[in-house]
């Protein structure tokens, strides 16, 4: 879906490593929500309270989980992140993506 109709947007941005990584919460009227946001070049780790779907709309990068190797995402990709967990990023181009949080 390219488009998202009857939401509410957060104007407040969410910034992460100097600026390096931001979104903008969306709000959507079940009560659920999601981030859109641009991740520049750089080696990230981000921590998890709830159950994220990340999907890669543009750029190159890979990801790895706890425990497991790093794994390249093409644009269109995407993964899954445990609750209460945390992933590492290499991001080698901008990133374009949208986080969704899962119950």
């Amino acid at each position: 879906m390219s488009q998202f109709n009857d939401v509410s947007i957060t104007r407040e941005a969410n910034i992460y490593f100097d600026g390096k990584v931001t979104s903008r919460t969306i709000h959507f009227p079940d009560g659920t929500k999601k981030t859109l946001g641009i991740m520049m070049p750089g080696d990230y780790e981000f921590n998890t309270e709830a159950k994220e779907l990340m999907e890669i709309l543009s750029g190159d990068l890979e990801i790895q989980l706890v425990g497991e190797e790093w794994k390249k995402i093409a644009p269109g990709g995407s993964f899954e992140v445990p609750a209460n967990s945390s992933f590492k990023l290499k991001i080698v181009e901008v990133t374009d993506y949208c986080c969704s949080y899962l119950a």
